[in-house]
């Protein structure tokens, strides 16, 4: 079994940042690639961010690049999102998503609110 704990999560300015952690337990040693996701209330959920867990490739989605980077720590088996320039549209709760031996896991979410 995986596990995922998201933390990092609050109330910010926009123009803010914060860090954003996913702590990874578990059957982690396949892992082939790590995502952030996140929703809003009444909206699907987005795909802001993936990293591969061997080639450190990253990808992002346009509503997010230049602003958040995504990264990972092997040794506390965590990835991070640095989410700067928050804008109050990036209010929502955001997920991880690990993709381990052809399954996809979710953590719980931590929720992120940018005020005006």
């Amino acid at each position: 079994q995986v596990q995922l704990v998201e933390s990092g999560g609050g109330l910010v300015q926009a123009g803010g940042s914060l860090r954003l952690s996913c702590a990874a337990s578990g059957r982690t040693f396949s892992t082939y690639a790590m995502h952030w996701f996140r929703q809003a209330p009444g909206k699907e959920r987005e795909f802001l961010a993936r990293i591969s867990w061997s080639r450190l490739t990253t990808y992002y989605a346009d509503s997010v690049k230049g602003r958040f980077t995504i990264s990972k720590d092997d040794a506390k088996n965590t990835v991070y999102l640095q989410m700067n320039s928050l804008k109050p549209d990036d209010t929502a709760v955001y997920y991880c998503a690990a993709d381990i031996s052809g399954n996809r896991y979710w953590g719980q979410g931590t929720q992120v609110t940018v005020s005006s």
